[in-house]
């Protein structure tokens, strides 16, 4: 394989059960199972399975749903297993891409030996990664809100889509609407919403705690503060105006969580598994490192806590400059470089994120880019990674702002982050790159002529 096949990633808890689409068989018909965000599957008979396209296979699912045209640009096929994540390009013909699996886990994940001879790819109909976010409010077709209000609420439930309890609240209200219909005082709506927390809240947010350890983190308080929020917030859930209770289109409900996902900086994004360093907790004593994962989409890059569920850096792309390494040359990493400051001194900082999957970053990040600067006034042709996503003909909607609210998991927590500082000075007219402090890796690296930079 030349490059890189598609947006690859590390894959939710929705894809741990080992389930397969694509069988090996020969040029006869065969049934390709298609599964969908909710779980469910989608038989296709197909003849010719090994030259059959991904884009043949979409046209056949968008078919059988009944889905309207705009689900070509909406939606993608992907093929998922419990190691790895692939968005396929319309060419890409899955079953070969299958057979090619083992491969594309030596190569892009640390999976042990024996992992990757039982590791087995599903086949699954996705969001598209370049679909922009605010396209979908011009969506009224009902199954299709369905599918993306089904793939982004198995995301807030797996804290992939890392979210402050009183979103997680207000989006679980939503989900119990749709689930339980509305709110009806009298009713044993306490008992049916704490029988299955869990379909409504991320499993960090329901774990009960007991005895000291529990108190101490403060996870007991946390789950029943977080169980009467998701109450509350239900009771509040409004019906469509001029509708009866029962009969309110559930499109209403669709669009406003997904309305609210919209304010996660990484709503849509494709993932990936790194480590980061931790910082050295003495002079003589490094940190380790953590697991991380980096959330890609069109609006910049999220370096996510696996452990802690938060952000640990938050960048749009007009604020990094980004270069990767391959296992050739050395380690595989990605360098992320951004502005910052070193005890007031206004640096440059350098992170330094170890992943397989380094190359597929760079060259999402570098197709994102351009499909961004390509959006605007004509509309972007099929590249690297993927269909086109350019934007409708109205002009797009003022930038939203971020959270803000404070300790928000959204909000970068740079301090938590290991990174090469340093300031450019010029020496005989030479820019020269002065690190601060000790570096966490090979110094050589800082003595480059620079990173990609957005726009370059």
């Amino acid at each position: 394989m030349d490059g890189p096949e598609g947006s690859a990633g590390q894959p939710g808890p929705a894809e741990r059960s080992h389930r397969s689409s694509v069988s090996s068989v020969g040029a006869r018909a065969a049934d390709v199972l298609v599964y969908l965000a909710d779980d469910t599957v989608v038989p296709l008979a197909v003849e010719s399975l090994p030259s059959l396209s991904a884009h043949e296979l979409h046209r056949a699912i968008r078919e059988v749903l009944q889905l309207p045209d705009v689900a070509l640009e909406i939606f993608a096929l992907w093929l998922v297993s419990p190691l790895l994540e692939v968005q396929l390009k319309p060419k890409h013909q899955p079953y070969k891409l299958g057979r090619q699996w083992p491969e594309l886990l030596l190569r892009f994940t640390d999976a042990p030996d024996d992992d990757v001879a039982t590791d087995e790819p599903s086949l699954q109909f996705r969001r598209n990664v370049f679909f922009p976010k605010r396209r979908e409010l011009q969506i009224h077709d009902e199954e299709v809100l369905r599918l993306l209000y089904e793939e982004a609420k198995a995301n807030v439930l797996a804290a992939r889509y890392p979210c402050d309890a009183e979103d997680c609240e207000a989006l679980g209200a939503l989900v119990c609407r749709l689930q339980l219909g509305p709110f009806q005082p009298g009713q044993p709506t306490a008992c049916a919403v704490r029988e299955k927390l869990d379909s409504f809240l991320p499993a960090h947010l329901c774990k009960r705690g007991h005895g000291l350890f529990a108190a101490l983190r403060g996870r007991g308080a946390k789950a029943g503060t977080s169980e009467q929020g998701l109450l509350s917030a239900y009771r509040r859930v409004k019906e469509g105006s001029g509708d009866s209770e029962r009969e309110a289109p559930l499109r209403t409900h669709y669009q406003a969580y997904l309305a609210k996902c919209h304010e996660l900086p990484y709503y849509g994004c494709a993932f990936f598994h790194g480590e980061v360093d931790k910082p050295a907790q003495s002079f003589l004593h490094r940190g380790g490192r953590k697991p991380v994962t980096v959330a890609i989409n069109l609006e910049g890059v999220h370096v996510i806590d696996n452990r802690e569920k938060h952000v640990l850096l938050g960048l749009r792309f007009q604020e990094l400059s980004w270069d990767h390494t391959s296992p050739e040359e050395e380690e595989s990493v990605l360098w992320l470089e951004f502005d910052g400051n070193n005890e007031g001194t206004p640096v440059n900082k350098l992170l330094k994120i170890y992943s397989k999957q380094a190359e597929l970053m760079s060259s999402l990040i570098e197709y994102c880019i351009e499909l961004s600067q390509a959006s605007e006034p004509t509309a972007p042709q099929e590249g690297a990674y993927g269909p086109s996503s350019a934007p409708g003909s109205s002009p797009p909607p003022a930038q939203r702002p971020q959270l803000r609210r404070q300790g928000s998991v959204v909000s970068s927590r740079i301090q938590h982050l290991s990174t090469i500082d340093y300031v450019e000075e010029e020496a005989s007219g030479v820019p020269v790159r002065v690190l601060l402090g000790p570096s966490p890796c090979c110094a050589h690296r800082c003595g480059r002529s620079g990173l990609s930079r957005c726009g370059d």
